[in-house]
């Protein structure tokens, strides 16, 4: 056994990880250690970033399964999560949308603490970005992240009327997705810099990585958390085989919303019952840790085959997203309430063969932008290799499944529009002939994919049940800081990636 020691130990260098990083090693009399149990990515598919969808299950993903989800005809879904140096932002289609302010209103009521509202977070979303279009009263231009608001030369000609299909149903049309109201039609700001992947390592890590005062060590396996008297005194890991404790004056969690709740549980942190049946014995009572889990879902898809060629997408397939609320496709403020993409490829979850070539076809993506169903994240065993049963509980509400049914009119209701008339040859899927409400759900439940956004397994909240409390730190034990995805009490509309940044620039900003 062999023992190394630092100020700050981070577990995970994914996106959140990557900022802690960065922002807490600028300060040279601090020793920063960062763990991550994978490594450097070179596949040179993963900078491709139209093919973001076909780099699942290898190596650099952890390629996760749900039990089987009883509202989805009892399928298992596949959560593809990032391993190695960057984490999901390896994985992920590159969408940078911040969340609209009704989002963060939500996680100001959370937690009480205004730090946690579109004005106060603006600041940090500025500083992350080097925005195309410049600097300006909502973005920031010298920032470590590249996002590209793509214009009329790369966005495809299908999005494009697709996007005229939208507005001519009165919905607004708006310059992008990040200036606090998200309600309209526009081209996804991408994290893409010269046509390729922007990864959080690319932008935060690698500039930094020759500090003396920062170590990152790749293809570590966290066993455990070390935890004495209240208070966390660092991990036990293996690396290279070899069992290591590594001390710590603080402990960071940034591993993600599966993988912090469950090493908190292998080491004895959370409800006791879960712990009893995985035959861990509780160390600290959380009961919250592992609750709450929640993800957005999309319909793939409302998929048509085209009247004419398809050409090939200049930037990641999914090239727009339209937000829209339940009250009227007018609407311009307030909460999103469903979701409907262009994507300019035919796409349909396994449950389908639609008999749809590239170049042959295009899909409406839709989906549940706040979804209220909840479910639950638990080990299964003490070690590190007993699976996880990750229950996401999907459509458990009627909320959920009647935005759902509304989503797919909404995405119907575009594709039939006089701008999209000249694409548009024939309805695939669902097809004609599902209409009725049973024929609807039924579709659905076979349709639905993740849209690769779990949150809130260890939210951050006012009250005592909440695992972390609005600073970030975890309740119960002194030292422990969690901070990514995992403490978002509520999902923002959007994808959650830009939001996770700001979350960890908003605690190092504080971090003492």
């Amino acid at each position: 056994m062999t023992t190394a020691s630092a100020d700050v130990l981070i577990l995970g260098a994914g996106s959140a990880g990557c900022v802690l990083a960065n922002r807490l090693s600028a300060d040279p009399s601090r020793r920063v250690v960062v763990l991550e149990a994978g490594g450097r990515v070179t596949d040179p598919d993963m900078r491709r970033p139209e093919l973001w969808p076909f780099i699942q299950h290898r190596e650099y993903d952890w390629d996760y399964l749900t039990v089987p989800q009883p509202r989805l005809a009892g399928r298992q879904l596949s959560w593809a999560r990032g391993r190695g140096l960057g984490g999901s932002s390896l994985l992920h289609a590159n969408a940078h949308m911040r969340g609209c302010r009704a989002d963060f209103d939500r996680w100001v009521a959370a937690t009480g603490d205004e730090r946690w509202s579109w004005d106060e977070l603006l600041p940090r979303f500025k500083a992350m970005e080097s925005f195309s279009g410049g600097a300006d009263e909502v973005h920031g231009a010298d920032g470590p992240l590249s996002v590209l608001l793509p214009g009329p030369d790369l966005v495809s000609p299908l999005v494009q009327d697709y996007l005229a299909g939208a507005v001519s149903l009165g919905i607004p049309r708006i310059p992008d997705h990040n200036g606090g109201e998200m309600l309209g039609a526009t081209p996804n700001s991408l994290t893409l810099r010269n046509g390729e992947r922007m990864t959080v390592a690319d932008a935060y890590l690698d500039p930094v990585m020759d500090r003396p005062n920062l170590a990152v060590l790749t293809g570590v396996v966290v066993e455990r958390l070390r935890i004495s008297r209240g208070r966390v005194v660092g991990a036990a890991v293996i690396v290279g085989g070899e069992r290591m404790d590594i001390s710590a004056d603080t402990v960071i969690l940034s591993a993600g919303s599966i993988a912090d709740p469950l090493l908190l549980m292998r080491s004895g942190v959370g409800d006791p019952d879960v712990l009893e049946a995985a035959g861990v014995a509780t160390v600290v009572e959380s009961r919250g840790v592992g609750k709450n889990l929640h993800d957005h879902l999309l319909g793939a898809g409302n998929l048509y085959r085209a009247a004419k060629p398809v050409p090939p997408t200049r930037l990641n397939l999914s090239e727009s997203m339209c937000y829209q609320s339940a009250k009227g496709l007018g609407e311009t403020a307030g909460p999103v309430d469903v979701v409907v993409g262009c994507v300019v490829a035919p796409s349909a979850s396994e449950s389908f063969e639609p008999g749809v070539g590239l170049g042959e076809g295009f899909t409406l993506l839709f989906g549940v932008t706040n979804p209220t169903s909840r479910g639950e994240l638990r080990i299964s065993g003490p070690s590190v290799d007993d699976a996880p049963l990750i229950d996401p509980n999907y459509l458990d509400t009627e909320h959920d499944r009647s935005m759902f049914r509304l989503a797919l009119e909404r995405a119907r209701a575009i594709a039939g529009t006089e701008a999209m008339a000249g694409w548009r040859a024939e309805e695939v899927l669902p097809g004609q002939g599902v209409r009725t409400e049973a024929e609807v759900d039924a579709f659905i439940a076979r349709a639905a994919i993740t849209h690769h956004h779990p949150v809130g397994t260890l939210r951050m909240g006012a009250d005592d049940e909440a695992p972390v409390t609005p600073d970030l730190a975890f309740r119960g034990i002194d030292g422990l800081h969690v901070v990514d995805a995992s403490v978002i009490p509520s999902i923002t509309a959007g994808p959650v990636h830009a939001p996770v940044l700001a979350i960890a620039e908003t605690f190092t900003a504080s971090y003492a």
